[in-house]
């Protein structure tokens, strides 16, 4: 059983990095940042600089020079994640991957193997999950107060630029990033999957609007689960003037509750047809303010890990879980490539160029 608090390395020091950086300095879990890596010098630096931890542009300098870490923290470029996953793997030391897992579901597996293989577990981050508002909804759900679900829906209406997605070659590609579905709104997907369960089939178009890019800006998909309620998925970075929602909707014979907010933060409607005398005050406490479409849910979710990795228990998000959100998703892919044909989560990939090189 590992000795608190856990050690980290982070491999990766882009855009969402803060998050994680800000959650394991927080002093709120029982977490140590030992070192960063990025292959960009400058960015490595700058985070080194910035935690006064040493930094790397190769991982396994970083892991040379600091056989006590205990978990790597892995946010990299998608298409990458599989590669260094795999390879940081043979330290049998425990990994955190950004989202999406990957861009496959054969990485998926590979990626799974892998750590197996050498004795660590690997856990996929989903901070959306533990948000307050998503917390409540769920206890809600595990006690049966939504009774037969009907429908749930997830809406992103966020906003990117041109200059974003040119901040770094790999944004905006096939190969190493996909679009709005398989990044921006990848958390939306895994809620709905995650209140309404599996899925029979699913139908998905999408377009590219406003951005000069190869993949999409905005899609929109629907569902039929396997328990007969039906879903409904809506993504888009072409909000305009600036982020508008990102938001999810969930509704049962006996009651509905919506999340919205920019980072399903914030409780709008929550009611059941047995109402009970703590619903004011979840309505009321529920419900946080936050300062991006990241939220603060990245805090508790390594939190999470931490717990899970010292006491040997199931985490929430580990590699399987992570797996079914890459089938739906590759699916969607599949489906808006295949003129909106009705497929199955896991469908072959016939059409979709998600995680080949090249424009389509």
């Amino acid at each position: 059983m590992s000795t608190l608090p856990l050690k980290f390395g982070v491999v990766g020091c882009g855009r969402v990095s803060k998050n994680h950086l800000q959650a394991l300095t927080s002093g709120r879990i029982p977490s140590q940042l030992v070192a960063v890596t990025d292959v960009d010098v400058a960015k490595a630096k700058a985070k080194g600089t910035e935690y006064k931890v040493p930094y790397y542009t190769d991982y396994h300098e970083m892991m040379r020079q600091h056989p006590e870490i205990d978990v790597i923290n892995i946010m990299t470029p998608t298409g990458y994640h599989a590669r260094h996953v795999i390879d940081l793997a043979r330290y049998g030391k425990h990994i955190i991957v950004e989202k999406p897992m990957a861009l496959r579901v054969e990485d998926c597996d590979a990626m799974m193997a892998a750590c197996q293989q050498y004795g660590g577990r690997l856990f996929v981050v989903k901070q959306n999950r533990f948000n307050r508002a998503v917390v409540a909804a769920r206890q809600a759900f595990e006690d049966g107060r939504f009774g037969k679900m009907v429908m749930g829906t997830v809406r992103v209406r966020w906003r990117r630029t041109q200059e974003y997605y040119e901040s770094d070659n790999w944004h905006g590609t096939w190969e190493l990033d996909g679009g709005v579905m398989s990044q921006q709104a990848s958390h939306h997907l895994d809620l709905l999957q995650w209140f309404m369960g599996p899925i029979e089939s699913m139908q998905c178009i999408s377009a590219t609007r406003l951005m000069d890019i190869e993949v999409e800006d905005t899609a929109v998909a629907t569902f039929r689960f396997t328990s007969g309620a039906l879903g409904a998925y809506e993504a888009t970075v072409a909000a305009r003037p600036e982020d508008l929602e990102g938001s999810l909707s969930l509704l049962g014979e006996n009651g509905s509750v919506i999340i919205g907010g920019h980072a399903v933060n914030k409780l709008q409607y929550w009611k059941f047809k047995d109402a009970l005398p703590e619903d004011e005050e979840i309505q009321r406490e529920f419900s946080q303010d936050v300062p991006n479409v990241y939220g603060h849910g990245h805090t508790p979710y390594i939190g999470h890990v931490i717990e899970a990795i010292t006491t040997g228990t199931p985490g929430l998000v580990e590699g399987p879980e992570g797996r079914k959100d890459i089938a739906i998703l590759t699916a969607l892919y599949e489906s808006a490539a295949s003129n909106g044909a009705y497929v199955p989560p896991g469908t072959p990939i016939i059409n979709s160029r998600l995680g080949k090189p090249g424009a389509a």
